[in-house]
């Protein structure tokens, strides 16, 4: 079993994730700062100095040793813009790569011969190891 998991998660797939988690676990940082201290104040001042993080809905006031119980809307629609510049980035990303994938296929060169299995150049009208016709 301990043989299995070391072949498991020395695969390139299991390292590759492992990049990806943590890179993605950056972005997700700096997007966040993007929106809370970039966008969001500036927006915020658009609209006559309004604060989001600080925008609560008080559903029950402190009393006593019992803490105020609030709805952070603020935090939501910061969180929700994260999402979107999250999730807009990604897409730009997996699109650019996607097209860089189609520029790879395209760029083939070779053809395989139906008869002996070969690798002929796509131009070639004989193949070269059983002689068949292309």
């Amino acid at each position: 079993m301990i043989k299995e998991f070391k072949e498991f998660a020395i695969k390139g797939n299991m390292l590759d994730l492992a990049v990806g988690v943590v890179i993605g676990s950056a972005f997700g940082k700096i997007v966040s700062s993007l929106v809370s201290d970039v966008i969001m104040p500036p927006l915020g001042l658009l609209i006559g100095n309004v604060d989001f993080s600080k925008k609560v809905l008080v559903l029950r006031e402190a009393s006593g040793d019992l803490g105020a119980v609030t709805l952070n809307y603020g935090l939501f629609i910061n969180n929700c813009l994260d999402f979107i510049i999250i999730a807009f980035s990604i897409f730009i990303i997996i699109k650019q790569i996607n097209r860089f994938k189609r520029k790879q296929e395209s760029e083939v060169t070779t053809k395989e011969c139906p008869f002996c299995i070969s690798s002929i150049p796509l131009k070639a009208t004989k193949c070269r190891e059983c002689g068949s016709d292309q």
